[in-house]
């Protein structure tokens, strides 16, 4: 009987080393690879997602498991979506997540047309989430049995075509029984340490890297209060984020956040906590992974950020596929640029970005995407 072929995207990581280890274990005809992505021109930093170091030990562990390995060029393509995007999107006023713009347009885009090319029928990683089809045939992207490694915030950009074609070999499992897999199976990835920085980043403070890639972006300007009142003065609104506290340098006597980032005029505007925690917001054009506007939307559970605590909300459409979302619990930091992903029970159903906010001169606030 012929098996089915699967890529897996490796990174000399403990998870896709497991995820690798699993598929050949299941019988499936595994094929490993490794996306080169861009790092910055004339540094020693390398990519993260793809060192000298992570790359000699994703071919010694393609080695063990007796799978073909292959290191794909990816450098200009992930520049041209995922790096140029990161630059605008801190140019415009937000705060991107890169990750998102990377799964969509690099994972299950680019690597996923060549793995199809490479006859697999499907592509699988080592992220923490599950799928599930109904009877009639729809893909479902829930959350990973070990909640606190769920990823499925980040996958919720995928559409039914993509998850057709896709494995996640770990959503059954806990980290802790990944480690003892990895163990099992003599791998020398068990007690490697996870990766949580931006990959192109190298370890380094984002603004430091904007200051040397994007100069332009680091422009002084003034702070203000909600009312007004000018304070200080900011380094740069790509180093501030929405919610922060730390490094104003202003004097107050109550403690003062950021509240927003005005491009217009290039201010940052600080108010107490109360002005930062909000019950309704607007979106961008929203995703849905089943393709149609959900009929679980009376009770949806939404999340703004992948570590935040979530809570119950409602959406109504507006024009131009974009979202008003009515809180029914208010919630502090809500940052133009990240995604609000909607789940019901262990359902992801999809997302969409916050979009900006900004004020006019009669301090009504006018939305912008």
């Amino acid at each position: 009987m012929k098996r089915h072929r699967v890529v897996i995207a490796m990174s000399g990581g403990v998870d896709s080393s497991v995820a690798a280890a699993l598929l050949v274990n299941q019988g499936y005809d595994v094929v490993g690879v490794m996306l080169r992505l861009w790092s910055e021109p004339g540094s020693h930093a390398y990519n993260r997602c793809c060192t000298p170091d992570s790359m000699s030990i994703a071919r010694r562990i393609a080695h063990k498991l007796g799978i073909p390995f292959y290191a794909i060029d990816a450098q200009d393509i992930f520049y041209r979506t995922v790096v140029k995007q990161f630059y605008e999107g801190y140019g415009n006023g937000v705060t991107p997540n890169p990750c998102l713009v990377c799964n969509r347009l690099i994972r299950w885009d680019f690597l996923l047309k060549r793995a199809r090319m490479m006859g697999a029928e499907f592509l699988a990683t080592g992220h923490y989430a599950r799928l599930r089809q109904t009877d009639h045939g729809l893909i479902q992207l829930l959350r990973a049995v070990d909640l606190s490694k769920d990823q499925s915030y980040v996958l919720h950009t995928l559409n039914q075509d993509q998850l057709k074609h896709t494995i996640y070999p770990l959503g059954d499992y806990k980290k802790n029984e990944v480690r003892q897999l990895a163990r099992e199976y003599s791998l020398p990835v068990a007690d490697r340490r996870d990766s949580q920085d931006l990959c192109f980043l190298a370890g380094e403070n984002y603004r430091q890297f904007l200051s040397r890639n994007r100069p332009e972006l680091v422009n002084s300007g003034p702070i203000y209060t909600t009312t007004g009142e000018k304070l200080g003065s900011h380094h740069g609104l790509a180093f501030y984020t929405i919610g922060q506290r730390r490094g104003l340098e202003i004097n107050s006597r109550v403690p003062l956040y950021v509240i927003e980032k005005e491009v217009h005029r290039n201010a940052v505007i600080v108010g107490t906590r109360e002005k930062l925690t909000k019950s309704s917001f607007v979106t961008g054009p929203a995703h849905w992974i089943s393709g149609e506007y959900p009929n679980e939307i009376d009770k949806l559970q939404v999340k703004i950020r992948y570590n935040s605590r979530e809570t119950r909300a409602r959406t109504m459409p507006r024009e131009g596929g974009g979202l008003n979302v009515i809180l029914e619990e208010p919630l502090a930091g809500i940052t133009p640029g990240q995604a609000v992903v909607f789940y019901s029970e262990d359902v992801c159903l999809g997302g969409a970005i916050i979009a900006n906010t900004r004020r006019g001169k009669s301090g009504k606030q006018i939305n912008t995407c």
